[in-house]
């Protein structure tokens, strides 16, 4: 368990995932053994969305890649690379072809292992400051390779009616759960306010998107995405896909408490 401090900021890392933000002992993160969800944040990469109607498989420019719901990265270990009183760096690599291991097979999946055709490397970065939690991710690998990337953080409800405030527009948790298992978009956004015991900002850059998903009162997850994978048919996502360049493409998460 890594654990990062800056004044009255605490923030626990396990094996690379956000299991705790705590700002003068308040708690921010969705506790793994709640009812909800079984983590408390994960990356979506290199597609968002599930692909069970289109027998998991997802089209790309080096023919068609086995893929399970939100991408093989999840079934991949991180390893850390850095770490401070207020930083640390984790890293997952992986090489075009390597078979992956898929936890869902074979209750929920007919895939026991995934694979994709491109090399790529993708760093994720904690920062505390004194604004807050900043989070980056940072992707490199082959010229070309597509990719969508959404990030899934899951935050924690200690009150009965928080909401969801974008600009002038009110999200509520009943409008969240009524969307169900899809989750509810949020398109052409960049700054979401969780109004809930304590208010909470979320800002990013180069998402672009957000979507909103709960099936219980106690949590919601508030995920920055670069594509909206229900907008197509699965056997379409390719739709959604960016390339990577010959550099490397950054995108980050800032939790700030207000």
């Amino acid at each position: 368990m890594i654990q990062l401090q800056f004044e009255n900021q605490r923030v626990k890392i396990d094996a690379g995932e956000l299991v705790g933000y705590q700002v003068d002992g308040h708690e921010f993160i969705h506790q793994k053994g709640s009812p909800g969800w079984r983590s408390s944040d994960t990356e979506m990469f290199p597609i968002i969305g599930p692909t069970a109607e289109a027998d998991f498989k997802v089209t790309t420019p080096l023919g068609e890649a086995v893929q399970d719901q939100h991408g093989l990265l999840r079934e991949m270990e991180y390893r850390l690379r850095s770490q401070s009183d207020t930083k640390a760096m984790f890293q997952k690599e992986y090489i075009a072809g390597t078979t992956i291991k898929n936890s869902k097979y074979p209750k929920k999946s007919t895939e026991a292992e995934l694979s994709w055709p491109f090399d790529f490397r993708f760093k994720k970065h904690f920062e505390l400051t004194g604004m807050g939690l900043e989070i980056t991710f940072t992707i490199s690998g082959d010229e070309d390779m597509p990719y969508m990337l959404g990030y899934h953080p899951a935050f924690k409800l200690h009150t009965k009616n928080p909401t969801i405030n974008i600009g002038f527009k009110v999200i509520t948790l009943p409008d969240v759960l009524a969307v169900g298992s899809r989750a509810l978009q949020v398109p052409d956004c960049n700054e979401i306010l969780l109004k809930d015991e304590r208010e909470l900002l979320i800002k990013t850059h180069g998402f672009g998107h957000f979507m909103l998903w709960t099936e219980v009162p106690n949590m919601v997850c508030i995920e920055p995405i670069t594509f909206y994978p229900y907008a197509v048919d699965q056997k379409n996502l390719q739709q959604g896909f960016q390339q990577l360049n010959s550099d490397k493409k950054e995108f980050s998460i800032s939790i700030i408490p207000i």
